[in-house]
């Protein structure tokens, strides 16, 4: 490349304006475009690292989530699977964790019919049954998952947390699946954009 790939600068490279590699995305900025650094582990770079603008703001939020979140999600909560659009005929009950190489949500327990979903084929989250707790927030108790699953199907899966000694680890687990789309869903749009 001749020039900054940052569409606001485009200033042209030469002996005294060197190019430079944006360790997550890989395209060519000038130094000004590209000197925020720190550490890309998704990528083995566990020293900080040269970032364009958009990719260092990416990898910022990734970093804090996989401090903050990662661990709760491996972890799992326990749910109930409703079998119907309507949530009348409940399913068992199953642990949902996510896998440890963090690319499948997997099932645990009393489910013979539900398949591992792949991350990546996840399409929307929401929250689908919610309480109030003693300070008046809105906690999540159950949450909809629509994803492709492996024959090429949308599907939608209902599940709500359940009663007893997990409780509240898995309406933890709800904030932290939401947080966690958010993030692909915001990497997708990221990695997507041509004014980076």
């Amino acid at each position: 490349c001749s020039h900054c790939q940052n569409i606001d600068c485009q200033t042209k490279f030469d002996i005294l304006k060197r190019k430079h590699h944006c360790r997550r995305c890989g395209k060519c900025f000038c130094d000004t475009c590209s000197n925020n650094f720190i550490a890309l582990p998704r990528m083995c770079f566990v020293d900080p690292v040269r970032h364009c603008r958009s990719c260092f703001q990416v990898t910022k939020k990734e970093n804090e989530f996989f401090e903050r979140h990662i661990k709760i999600l491996s972890t799992g909560g326990q749910f109930r699977l409703y079998a119907d659009e309507n949530n009348t005929n409940p399913g068992k009950i199953f642990s949902c964790v996510l896998s440890s190489d963090h690319r499948n949500l997997t099932f645990e327990g009393d489910v013979d019919t539900q398949e591992n979903i792949r991350i990546d084929k996840i399409d929307a989250v929401q929250i689908a049954a919610a309480e109030t707790d003693q300070q008046g927030n809105l906690i999540g108790t159950g949450i909809a998952i629509r994803y492709m699953n492996s024959l090429g199907n949308k599907l939608m899966l209902k599940m709500e947390v359940e009663n007893g000694s997990k409780r509240k680890q898995s309406m933890t687990w709800i904030a932290s699946m939401q947080k966690a789309f958010k993030l692909v869903q915001d990497s997708r749009t990221t990695s997507s954009d041509p004014m980076i």
